[in-house]
């Protein structure tokens, strides 16, 4: 497997400049996919403009300024995705990464007290020793819970500092929810039914904004009970 990303080869939910280079860094394995992620490095340098070069941009990672999900992170190819905190203490800014409605991963800025947590979706769960539940979540990590009281597709509301969980979003009718593949990415909507199909092919949701539409139940991200409880990409008018 090749460690080299050229940009025009680059992910298109990643916002680059194709052509004003040759390379691009490339993400390493980790808890997003190379093509849902963006690597630290293109953050600090291409996003937030902290510095000009990539050496720079090394300097700043590896002496630990960047935080990630509550915890340092000093490899510059580590990727980060959807619903990820990003703080920088030095600087006194937080962010959360989104998808805006071009489908493209950007930073919102978010108030400190909000860097403390994130939200995570119940991708699969599991039974383990002594019949405890272990939940698999869409970031890769995995937690125990001594009840079966969440369904995949619910969404989680996460604590950095002790991992507990502070509320419960469910993938049921009324939920608010984020698009986060298809056409109608990076909209919100509100969750309206489930379509189960009988086949091979996946599950559809119904969902309801200004108007209505169905995609994969796989694309739709609970963000919310009636309201989303995260900022949202601001749109921009070009």
């Amino acid at each position: 497997m090749s460690k080299h990303l050229k940009r025009l080869a680059a992910p298109r939910t990643v916002r680059l400049h194709r052509k004003e280079r040759v390379w691009t860094t490339k993400p390493s394995p980790g808890p997003h996919t190379i093509e849902k992620s963006i690597a630290l490095l293109t953050i600090v340098r291409d996003y937030l403009h902290l510095c000009d070069l990539g050496k720079e941009a090394k300097r700043i990672i590896s002496s630990g300024e960047i935080i990630v999900d509550g915890a340092a992170r000093k490899d510059h190819h580590y990727p980060c995705g959807f619903m990820d905190v990003l703080s920088i203490p030095k600087i006194e800014k937080n962010y959360r990464i989104l998808y805006d409605r071009k489908g493209k991963l950007t930073l919102v800025p978010i108030e400190k007290q909000d860097a403390s947590w994130k939200l995570c979706r119940v991708e699969n769960k599991t039974i383990v020793r002594e019949k405890k539940i272990q939940l698999n979540l869409h970031d890769g990590r995995n937690m125990l819970v001594e009840k079966n009281e969440y369904n995949t597709g619910d969404v989680l509301k996460l604590s950095f500092a002790d991992n507990k969980i502070l509320d419960v979003y469910p993938f049921s009718k009324g939920t608010v929810a984020m698009i986060i593949g298809g056409s109608h990415i990076g909209q919100t909507a509100g969750i309206e039914d489930v379509e189960i199909i009988v086949s091979s092919k996946p599950n559809l949701a119904k969902m309801k904004a200004e108007t209505e539409f169905s995609t994969i139940k796989n694309h739709v991200f609970p963000i919310g009970k009636n309201t989303p409880a995260v900022p949202l990409p601001e749109v921009k008018m070009l």
